[in-house]
């Protein structure tokens, strides 16, 4: 199974596909003109205010959704990857990906909003399908992307989330007794939890994504504000050693000890993995936002890719690179670059965190990163759940199959708790393929929607336009646009004109939508 999942990764995360993730980054910056530096104060303008409705949830809301995809073991076990097999300077490529991807984010988020639809229980959906299918005009790509998306995240990606939980609680509290099972044989310690996450995933997913805004918007802000405030303080008790290490990840990212390769590989392959720009999952908790014009939630999408890389990501590697807790692998079997660690302990998990935290707070790094990993890791498993019910919602459109959802969940509960006690190699690996399909078809997919209709771009230059005449309540009409399909946006200003025109002659009369 491993040499066969490997050599998929080796097809689908080819060369191509990272230049092609760092030149679609690229692209969107040029041409919207770096939009991620432009309007970074109306991103936290619009962070802090919009309010759920009986549609959708609010701007942040469905940031804390996105972000639960996005801050995962990415952050903590994923950075770890990039460094052990790509060295010091894979740090530096996580972060171009990033700001790169910023607008990559921005574009993608941004079309959602315009092609969303109310569905038959009157949430809001929307996502890569969605505006595959009404902006491309092309509805068999649309169904290989869904098809592919309820693959990967409701089989696949859950498993890499699950296994770090099951990893780390194992280094941090012991394996305790070993049982053997069919599928060989597993910790005591891995078993429980596995029970455990499967539970209490189960009891939220059956709640609908009202329960999973809910639960991520208090969850994720919390975790993510005490791992950083940790790594700061380990920060702090070394600052002298800051600027050297500015200078190891900008030396190694041009001259890289680990080849150029395995640097800008690995950095764009755990930074795609990490933030998620372009990779398709983020759009679908943006449809579900409940705002005036599409460009708003465009934006706040490109302000979670500044917190998942930037703030997450960088405060990992600095953890790991300021204590030494890494290996450097140098390609072959048992060959080292760097060698700070015992040889078996592998990148591919949340080991070097977990040591970097403990060598600098004695007891408090194995069961810190064991409950950061839970928090983080557990609510990007709600995300991927709520991607793959949107992509069954999109299929039910066209094909009324009984009982997808129910099935969806259990599938998905029992990949979590299969991946929390299998080896971290075959999940990461699993998740690669996953990661990597959703990557390929939705950049593609947004780079053929912008060269035949650029609908994200003009929605900016719209609302550029509307924050210009000093707008307060803003709106959206795509047909002016010259945007087609955009069915939600033409019925709410359809709704908004009737209400004008009978205020005009009569009482105001609120049209409901």
């Amino acid at each position: 199974m491993q040499s066969l999942v490997d050599f998929l990764n080796g097809i689908i995360w080819s060369p191509v596909l990272i230049y092609l993730c760092l030149g679609a980054g690229l692209f969107y910056s040029i041409t919207t003109r770096f939009v991620q530096l432009r309007h970074f104060r109306e991103m936290w303008r619009l962070l802090l205010s919009g309010k759920s409705s009986a549609q959708g949830i609010s701007s942040f809301q469905a940031l804390a959704v996105s972000l639960s995809g996005r801050v995962g073991t990415g952050n903590i076990a994923g950075v770890a990857a990039a460094i052990g097999f790509g060295g010091p300077g894979a740090v530096f490529w996580m972060w171009v990906v990033a700001f790169l991807g910023a607008a990559t984010a921005y574009s993608e988020s941004a079309l959602a909003q315009i092609y969303k639809e109310e569905d038959e229980d009157g949430q809001f959906r929307g996502g890569p399908a969605y505006y595959i299918e009404k902006a491309m005009g092309q509805k068999w790509y649309a169904w290989i992307f869904a098809i592919a998306t309820i693959f990967a995240c409701g089989v696949l990606l859950p498993g890499v989330q699950s296994n770090s939980i099951g990893n780390a609680v194992e280094a941090a509290f012991g394996p305790g007794q070993m049982i053997e099972t069919t599928i060989g044989t597993i910790s005591l310690a891995k078993i429980v939890t596995g029970t455990f996450v499967s539970i209490i995933l189960a009891f939220i997913i059956f709640g609908g994504v009202k329960r999973i805004a809910n639960f991520t918007q208090v969850v994720v802000p919390f975790m993510a504000l005490a791992y950083i405030v940790v790594a700061f303080i380990i920060i702090l008790l070394n600052i002298n050693m800051v600027p050297s290490i500015f200078m190891m990840i900008l030396g190694d990212a041009f001259t890289p000890m680990a080849g150029v390769g395995a640097a800008i590989g690995w950095g764009v392959k755990r930074g795609v993995y990490s933030n998620e720009a372009g990779q398709g999952t983020g759009p679908h908790a943006a449809a579900a936002a409940d705002v005036q014009h599409p460009a708003q939630q465009g934006l706040v999408q490109s302000f979670s890719i500044y917190i998942d890389t930037l703030l997450v990501c960088s405060a990992t590697a600095f953890m790991i690179l300021i204590t030494g807790a890494y290996n450097v692998h140098g390609g072959a079997e048992g060959v080292f670059l760097v060698q700070n660690l015992a040889a078996e302990i592998g990148a591919n998990g949340p080991v070097f965190t977990q040591m970097a935290i403990e060598s600098a707070m004695p007891g408090i790094g194995k069961p810190f990163i064991a409950f950061a990993l839970f928090f983080f890791a557990f609510t990007t498993i709600l995300a991927y759940y709520y991607i793959a019910e949107t992509n069954i919602a999109y299929i039910r459109r066209s094909m009324k199959l009984p009982g997808m959802m129910f099935v969806l969940k259990i599938i998905l509960t029992v990949a979590v708790f299969y991946g929390t006690v299998k080896t971290a190699n075959l999940a990461w690996a699993m998740g690669d393929v996953g990661v990597g399909l959703m990557a390929w078809l939705n950049i593609v997919g947004i780079l053929i929607i912008f060269f035949l209709s650029k609908p994200a771009l003009k929605a900016l230059k719209d609302y550029e336009n509307q924050q210009q005449a000093g707008v307060k309540d803003f709106t959206f009409d795509p047909v002016k646009l010259g945007i087609k399909n955009a069915t939600y946006w033409e019925k709410k200003l359809h709704g908004k004109v009737e209400t004008e025109q009978v205020a005009d002659d009569a009482e105001p009369v609120k049209t409901t939508i």
